[in-house]
């Protein structure tokens, strides 16, 4: 499977949006770093962002709303938030 930039910021988006747990996003996150192929422009940064995915269950880590915030922003998308 590959992995684009799009396709971690929707998994992040689900996990604010509460449509997937913590430990879904990590599971998925774990998954992608020992099975997925990425675009070699993005590499770098898909495997670091899912990295500290992956480690969001640890409690030293955790996964904060800046983690999530700073990690869309590096993926490219400006992020902003409203209340329905």
């Amino acid at each position: 499977m590959k992995v684009s930039k799009e396709d971690v910021a929707n998994k992040i988006l689900a996990y604010l949006n509460r449509s997937i747990s913590l430990e879904q996003i990590v599971d998925w996150a774990e998954g992608m770093i020992c099975e997925a192929e990425y675009d070699e422009k993005d590499f770098g940064l898909i495997r670091d962002i899912l990295g500290h995915l992956g480690l969001a269950d640890v409690k030293e880590f955790g996964l904060s709303w800046d983690d999530c915030y700073n990690y869309l922003s590096r993926l490219g998308y400006q992020v902003k938030v409203t209340v329905h």
